[in-house]
């Protein structure tokens, strides 16, 4: 990385480590927004896995509206349930892996160790 200041007197090591900090996700937060709102995918558009909430935003959609309306929107819950709890396990892994995407995308494609290493 680079240590010479830029003209704001901030070193590009800093602005690397600063757009990491607020970058980065939580799994604490995943594992909240799971319980509050995981039928609706927040933790996975928290996560950035925009297409996987979508899908789950769906299912819960399709599977009530089809419950009330029909009576077989079960056919669409119940795999929506073994989804969220696949996710219980999987949550960890999928916060790494975007903290660890984040490192590597601000230090240049290199490795993430340089970023993590600074805490």
């Amino acid at each position: 990385m680079n240590d010479k200041p830029n003209n704001q007197g901030i070193s590009a090591d800093t602005q690397a480590l600063m757009a990491f900090e607020s970058g980065k996700k939580s799994t604490g937060v995943a594992y909240l927004l799971w319980i509050f709102l995981g039928g609706v995918g927040a933790h996975r558009f928290y996560l950035g896995r925009t297409g996987s909430g979508i899908a789950m935003l769906a299912l819960t959609i399709l599977g009530w509206a089809l419950l009330l309306a029909a009576g077989f929107g079960l056919l669409f819950l119940v795999p929506l349930g073994i989804w969220l709890l696949v996710d219980l396990f999987t949550i960890p892994g999928m916060v790494r892996s975007h903290n660890t995407m984040l490192a590597a995308k601000l230090t240049g494609g290199g490795s993430p160790l340089i970023v993590a290493a600074s805490h």
